[in-house]
């Protein structure tokens, strides 16, 4: 490479245009025309002084120590070339490049390479540097170019005064003129350029909500793709048309095509960039028409909703993720305060907040010369008030959130407007049969509005995204039926809380799974029903059958916080339904530890139930309340309880009352020393409760049997049991009996002399506990701190203990079980 000229030098690139077609027509005799071109080019470059500096199949690389002899050298060779057929593009730059071993780098080298791109075949470009060297030359000025991978733009002149179709640049492409980076869509842009180009996707519709980034998307494809289509790329912009049979004569006008559109879109291979077609959706057709007259014509079209016409395909644009989003975010703060800084997870917080939305970061961003970001994530509560004031530049739509989503929203029919509207009324998406019931959809209407990208399908669910939520609850809150809709929606989830009551303490996740992803609706709903306005008959109904919910997921506050605000429209409701509510708040109290208000509750809910008579709901009340006299230490008073429990369990032939007081006996005689009746009150516990289906308690009552042999200092049996319950705790999901078991073990180990395993086994207990905010039971705790005690100052014990902690409850489990 030290032949290479330095200093100021000019450049050629050549390029065969439609190499590819003629490969396909002339098969293996392509090669003899290719090296014919060679000879052609090589010849004339060697005739003026030019230095062949790589080649590439059809393609040349050359420098020149002078202009005129490239322009000479380019002149020549497309004489040469003539004969042969073959169009071949040309381009020339004069710079001054650095010289490594393997030839130039610099821009100068990228300008030459992307003027002969711009250009068409038998046509040779000159930048303006060559151009001014080359005085005598007979150059016709093309103007200035913005081309690809350049930020400025180029003059460009044409050697010769022979009419070409326009350049392949990003001007005559009349491309936005993005001056912002694309960010965090580089896999969907290298998958959409793929599409129109290796899959020769005919029509690409781009679609997603408003504020997505569609048209940025489309625009950075579109400069890919300038150089790719033989006569370019056109950007076409529908903002302001209206009318469907408007949208040819657009196309035309942008094509600069005065006749028949479709006689003369015959011959073109080019790309058409269609921006903001939901409003003309109704031009689809036409289109369709289009593509049939230009067989060599390809659409990538942006829009809110699919086109719907044969060949599309449809590419759903997604929020961005969380590091694309911060950084975006970044960016445009720091484009209003350049000494912007924050915290990572800050900002992640707030991108959170906005669905991660493009134009909802912009316009966030913006905030920052008035707001810290922490100011910021606090007012995001209320999205649309603070998400205005964009760019003057920017087109009306954009010019804040709520304009963007009342564009989608004029666009809809009556039918379409109602539902979006009252879908405003669920948290956190909903499945089809709630907005059959809650709403009155139907699954076209539905379908509709997922098209038209304001509601997304996630997996058997729906959703809107919470920027748009907030302005379909805007709306809502103004709309006629609002109540009964509310009414609607919280006697619809009241239902399931029902259902899948009885169900959650029963083997596999699907009741629970649904009550999770339901759990902001009825959450809604118990808002709504416990407020002034509301129906605290329904409110009453949720917190009751949420209980377990609430102890399988440790939610007791939040429980409580329900529950008490029930009681307090105690006076609105039937005195059975305040029992209901009272011993739902005594078994979360339990389970706080409040022994005391639990005692309190039981005894209120007792009351009432025993004044109504309700036998069934006495025995399962007199239950709960033994468990809180137990936890206070009323050994006598307890045993009553489960006395008369059991007589109204046989009474009532409700094996899951009696199996449930036979529970609750094995544990309080085991406690009392009583061996033999404990295990025999938990093995017919366990027998019932497994025919029955109810895991949870035959997780208990093996727990319970764990702890029998534990104090019999039986550590083989005991260790067994706990075992047993340890995997109903991870089937069941159940933090708190995972921490039980690992307890348990760690105390058997403890006992049989393994300090160290007693370490690790407790130590993964309490990162559970810590981890979940749920300590092991108090009365349950002292029984294995017992047994712990006189190990706890050994040195292999706190080496354990230490590493127990670091531990994953996946792997703590799975020494434990080993």
């Amino acid at each position: 490479m030290n032949r290479l000229p330095t200093g100021i030098v000019t450049f050629l690139f050549t390029d065969i245009e439609g190499s590819t077609r003629f490969l396909n027509k002339l098969g293996p005799r392509f090669a003899d025309l290719l090296a014919e071109h060679h000879r052609a080019v090589r010849s004339a470059v060697a005739a003026h002084k030019g230095i062949e500096v790589d080649t590439a199949g059809d393609s040349f690389f050359i420098v020149f120590r002078h202009a005129p002899d490239a322009v000479a050298a380019a002149a020549e060779a497309q004489k040469r070339l003539g004969p042969t057929g073959l169009r071949v593009r040309m381009g020339l730059h004069t710079g001054e490049p650095v010289v490594i071993d393997s030839g130039y780098v610099g821009m100068d080298v990228h300008r030459a390479a992307r003027v002969m791109s711009a250009g068409h075949g038998g046509q040779v470009l000159l930048t303006q540097q060559t151009a001014e060297l080359v005085a005598d030359a007979d150059l016709r000025d093309l103007g200035e170019h913005r081309l690809k991978d350049l930020g400025e733009p180029l003059r460009v002149y044409q050697l010769g005064q022979q009419d070409f179709p326009p350049l392949r640049s990003l001007d005559q492409a009349r491309l936005p003129s993005d001056l912002d980076p694309l960010v965090g869509r580089k896999r969907e842009l290298g998958d959409l350029v793929r599409q129109l180009t290796r899959d020769r996707a005919r029509v690409v519709t781009l679609l997603g909500p408003g504020g997505i980034g569609k048209t940025r998307l489309a625009t950075a494809a579109a400069q890919e793709l300038v150089e790719s289509f033989r006569d370019g790329v056109t950007f076409v912009d529908l903002t302001l048309v209206r009318e469907p049979e408007l949208v040819l004569p657009s196309i035309a006008e942008a094509l600069g095509i005065e006749g028949d559109l479709l006689e003369e879109i015959g011959p073109r291979n080019q790309l058409l960039v269609l921006d903001n077609l939901e409003q003309v959706i109704g031009a689809a057709p036409a289109i369709a028409d289009l593509l049939v007259a230009g067989p060599g014509l390809a659409v990538l079209a942006t829009s809110r909703e699919p086109l719907r016409i044969a060949g599309e395909r449809e590419f759903r644009l997604r929020p961005l993720a969380e590091a694309p989003a911060v950084e975006l975010f970044r960016q445009r703060a720091e484009a209003v305060r350049y000494d912007f800084e924050a915290d990572y997870r800050l900002l992640a917080a707030v991108c959170a907040r906005l669905d991660n939305l493009p134009l909802a970061i912009e316009l966030a961003a913006a905030r920052i010369k008035v707001l810290t970001p922490e100011e910021l994530l606090d007012r995001l509560d209320q999205r649309l008030p603070v998400l205005s004031g964009a760019r003057r530049d920017a087109p009306a739509r954009h010019q804040t959130l709520r304009a963007t989503i009342e564009w989608s929203y004029e666009l809809l029919t009556p039918e379409e407007r109602r539902l979006f509207i009252d879908l405003g009324v669920f948290r956190g998406g909903w499945t089809v049969e709630a907005s059959e019931a809650v709403c009155g959809a139907t699954l076209d209407t539905l379908t509709s509005l997922v098209d038209k990208n304001l509601i997304r399908e996630d997996g058997e669910r729906f959703r809107m995204l919470d920027t748009i939520r907030e302005y379909a609850r805007e709306r809502l809150q103004g709309a006629d039926g609002t109540s009964a809709l509310r009414r609607r929606h919280a006697a619809f989830f009241a239902d399931l809380a029902e259902a899948a009551s009885p169900q959650l303490r029963g083997p596999g996740r699907e009741w629970l799974d649904r009550i999770e992803a339901e759990y902001d609706n009825l959450r809604s709903a118990l808002d709504w029903s416990l407020a002034e306005d509301g129906d605290p008959e329904l409110g009453f109904r949720i917190v009751e059958s949420l209980v377990d919910f609430w102890h399988l997921r440790a939610f007791f506050p939040e429980g409580v916080k329900w529950v008490e605000r029930a009681l307090r429209l105690g006076d609105r409701v039937q005195p059975e339904t305040r029992a209901g509510g009272l011993r739902a708040l005594g078994i979360l109290r339990l389970f706080q530890q409040d022994y005391e208000g639990a005692q309190r509750a039981h005894e209120e809910s007792l009351e009432i139930y025993r004044e109504a008579g309700d036998t069934r709901r006495i025995a399962g009340v007199v239950n709960d309340l033994g468990n809180a006299t137990w936890a206070l230490g009323d050994a006598k008073r307890t045993r009553r309880l489960r006395e008369e429990a059991l007589a109204l369990g046989w009474e009532l032939r409700d094996p899951y009352e009696v199996a449930r007081t036979l529970h609750y006996i094995g544990e309080e005689s085991r406690d009392a020393g009583d061996h033999a009746e404990a295990r025999r009150a938990f093995e017919e516990s366990i027998d019932v409760m497994r025919e029955l289906g109810d895991l949870s308690f035959v997780l208990a009552s093996l727990h319970g049997l764990g702890d029998l042999e534990l104090d019999a200092e039986n550590y083989d049996e005991a260790a067994k049991h706990y075992r047993e319950s340890l995997v109903l705790a991870v089937q069941l999901d159940v933090p708190r009996s995972v921490a039980n078991g690992l307890a348990g073990l760690a105390s058997v180990a403890a006992a049989s002399g393994d300090t160290r395993c007693a370490g690790r086994l407790w130590g993964a207990a309490e990162a559970i506990e810590e981890a979940t905010g749920r300590r092991i039971l108090s009365f349950e705790r002292r029984r294995y701190e017992r047994v712990l005690a006189e190990h706890a100052a050994d040195a292999s014990f706190g080496t354990g203990l230490r590493a127990g902690r670091r531990l994953t409850q996946e792997d703590a489990v799975a020494e434990a079980l080993a």
